[in-house]
């Protein structure tokens, strides 16, 4: 059995993680579409549904 020990400044050093960076803009881009801060839809699939809407809203204007 072989042991590794690290640096204690190895612990807190600070890395991008890409798929976390990813999903934090696609939420700030949902924030943009006001229908989608509160429920007001009854059934869940009508809200998925615009989910699916403003994504796509998202990336039509991205093109």
């Amino acid at each position: 059995m072989t042991v590794q020990s690290a640096k204690g400044s190895e612990f807190h050093a600070f890395k991008v993680i890409p798929k976390r960076w990813v999903v934090e803009r696609s939420f700030v881009w949902l924030e943009k579409h006001r229908r989608l801060w509160t429920n007001y839809e009854r059934l869940l699939n009508t809200s998925l549904q615009f989910v699916h809407l403003a994504f796509l809203a998202v990336l039509l204007r991205r093109s």
